[in-house]
């Protein structure tokens, strides 16, 4: 198969889909493997390490694509490379697809078969290919919250661990999957108090005793939120609903009660945000204010240390990618049912209920697509 691996064109989007060592498992396989010029650099890989190991370097991302049978990419096509879309191609990359109703419509319309990181989920309700970048994400929300909080870029001015003497800032993580986790642990790091909630009173649990008690733990309710909320300095929502939309839990009310500078970082902006008044943000101009509080969205916050985040996304991904070069992507979905649970188009017709839930189109079974 001939893979290739385009240049990312999101803002400060510096993860590439495959580095060298993945490209090198491909050739060595009999692969084909093309990468756009300049498409590494941000993670510090060049154009003559990618020759190093038997890629084809092309200048034109015209030229990539349309030679390509598979496109690996790390961020969901942009609406400047929809046109390079085509029936036949398979783009695997994350596309979050619940929140962008003119994306899957390109994808339908061009016939392009889509695989999402994102949605491939084991037996067991792990999302492997997600894990990594949410156990990034999150980390960087602990640390974007505290930076966020200091004065001269409109936070509080608290210090996020304090010093003797003074108090700590409050951390609230609203959802303990892989990024709450990490965001508390990380929160706690810093000598944070640190609250997680969530509705899974086992996963609570396991938060508490993972961290012997020095992460607290609620149930959440809307009105028990509404307490949190009014307490802390800095609220990271982290909740996710694979495939779907994030349910918008942290309303406009709440954050009107809060202490002014606040910051709310919002790691489910992907799939919408979690936080009533969330948007989308870039790295160029990461924030904006409402209520006189600070919300960080930035989609893609793992593009921001894309040295460590290219080389865990690699090391997950890998592995399919081998698998859908080697046996094509129908006998390789046929053979994975947790990649199966990751195609969402092809040939102008949508396979992921959530996706379907949320825009309103019509679902064709995977199976029916795979035969």
């Amino acid at each position: 198969m001939r893979i290739g691996v385009p240049r990312e064109v999101k803002n400060n989007e510096n993860r590439v889909g495959l580095g060298a060592a993945g490209v090198h498992e491909l050739v060595a396989r009999g692969h084909e493997v093309v990468v756009e010029t300049g498409a590494g650099v941000g993670s510090r890989v060049s154009d003559d390490d990618y020759r190093a190991v038997g890629a084809t370097i092309l200048d034109s991302p015209d030229e990539l694509w349309a030679q390509a049978e598979m496109i690996v990419k790390v961020k969901e096509p942009l609406p400047e490379e929809y046109g390079r879309l085509r029936k036949g191609l398979i783009v695997f990359t994350y596309l979050h697809l619940a929140a962008d109703r003119e994306l899957t419509q390109a994808l339908l319309d061009s016939g392009a078969t889509s695989i999402a990181y994102e949605t491939v989920q084991q037996p067991d309700r792990s999302l492997p290919l997600l894990a990594p970048m949410s156990a990034i994400a999150g980390r960087l929300a602990a640390q974007v919250g505290a930076y966020h909080l200091m004065a001269p870029l409109g936070g509080s001015g608290v210090l996020m661990g304090g010093v003797p003497g003074t108090t700590e800032a409050n951390v609230l993580v609203v959802g303990g999957g892989v990024v709450g986790e990490q965001a508390a642990m990380m929160a706690h790091g810093l000598h944070a108090n640190v609250t997680v909630m969530d509705l899974n009173v086992s996963r609570l649990g396991q938060i508490a005793t993972m961290h012997h008690g020095g992460i607290l733990t609620r149930y959440s309710t809307a009105l028990d939120l509404a307490e949190e909320i009014r307490r802390a300095d800095v609220v990271v929502g982290s909740v996710l609903i694979p495939g779907k939309r994030a349910p918008k839990l942290v309303t406009d009310e709440m954050v009107s009660t809060m202490k002014p500078g606040s910051v709310l970082v919002d790691v489910a902006i992907d799939q919408g945000g979690c936080f009533e008044n969330s948007r989308p943000t870039t790295h160029d101009d990461p924030t904006f204010r409402v209520h006189d509080a600070v919300y960080y969205c930035v989609a893609n916050m793992p593009g921001s240390v894309p040295v460590t985040a290219t080389a865990a996304l690699n090391n997950a991904t890998l592995p399919y990618i081998l698998r859908i070069a080697g046996a094509g992507w129908r006998d390789a979905l046929r053979g994975d049912g947790a990649l199966a649970l990751g195609l969402h188009t092809h040939e102008g017709r949508l396979t992921h209920a959530g996706t379907g839930e949320a825009h309103g189109i019509e679902v064709t079974p995977v199976e029916a697509v795979l035969g």
